[in-house]
């Protein structure tokens, strides 16, 4: 990786995060949470079978979606849950998550 290459990921990373956080303000706690991950695995699956551009998987995989989505915020959510919600949780992230990325794939390879 080159000094441009690290560059790209960083702004991508400060875009990601920003809009983490509006999401987060719109939609606080483990709502928040599961949309940012879900839309991003849509998004995620979509951009690498549309886009074969280097430049741009540093900018937008590597900075805008790796900082957009969150594991730790949501395994420190779930770890707050009771038992139950905390299955209901995880299930909800894992699932919706694959799905999302299954269907942003199959977009993707229409085009």
């Amino acid at each position: 990786m080159d000094r441009s290459e690290l560059a790209l990921v960083a702004v991508g990373g400060f875009l990601g995060a920003t809009l983490r956080y509006l999401v987060g303000v719109a939609i606080p706690g483990t709502g928040g949470t599961l949309a940012v991950n879900v839309l991003g695995s849509f998004v995620l699956g979509a951009f690498i079978t549309t886009v074969s551009s280097r430049r741009a998987q540093w900018l937008f995989g590597s900075g805008v979606l790796s900082s957009f989505t969150t594991y730790s915020t949501f395994a420190v959510q779930t770890a707050g849950l009771s038992m139950t919600g905390g299955l209901l949780n995880i299930g909800a992230n894992y699932a919706l998550g694959f799905v999302a990325a299954g269907l942003g794939i199959a977009l993707g390879r229409r085009r």
